[in-house]
């Protein structure tokens, strides 16, 4: 294996570790910010409510099941036969932004818009209702950190003993 494409592989993973492991902290610190005003038991209750949901439908359905193993598959080609193009701007060829089918880079950007707008939104509630919103974000991508090591890892570094793993790369 080309030490360049691998490094390029774990560019591209490594980025987008950082650029979500940078949202969990900067969302996690607003959650506690909201920890200092008074909470209802109805708060709480939602709070439960939202962290449960994200977790299934951010983490698990969203991350664990579709992005991660996608992410992984990208990075996987990368290191096997990616261009110096691909391996520099490797983050977002792992993310699915180019070269990619278009069906996946309008998706890749759609959710990209549709982030940036509920990050805007989230910014005009008040706390602690913001505060509720953000933790059940932090928990969903939290999983999908988590999911995203552990495809890569399984893929990149274990690939040799399993031969039976291999997510799509579209």
């Amino acid at each position: 294996m080309n030490h360049l494409r691998y490094l390029g592989a774990l560019w591209g993973v490594g980025g987008f570790v950082l650029l979500i492991g940078f949202a969990v902290v900067r969302l996690f610190e607003t959650f506690l910010h909201s920890l200092s005003y008074e909470w209802h038991l109805y708060q709480w209750a939602l709070l439960a409510i939202v962290a449960i949901s994200m977790a299934y439908y951010e983490g698990y359905k969203g991350f664990q099941l579709n992005y991660a193993p996608r992410l992984a598959a990208r990075a996987k080609y990368l290191s096997q036969s990616g261009s110096p193009l691909e391996a520099l701007l490797a983050p977002l060829f792992c993310m699915s932004f180019f070269r990619a089918p278009k069906k996946r880079i309008v998706a890749s950007i759609s959710l990209l818009v549709m982030i940036i707008i509920f990050v805007s939104l989230f910014r005009l509630i008040p706390q602690p209702w913001r505060g509720i919103l953000d933790a059940g974000v932090v928990i969903g991508l939290s999983w999908g950190l988590i999911s995203t090591v552990y495809f890569c890892i399984r893929i990149l570094i274990l690939d040799n003993h399993d031969r039976n793993f291999e997510p799509e790369i579209a």
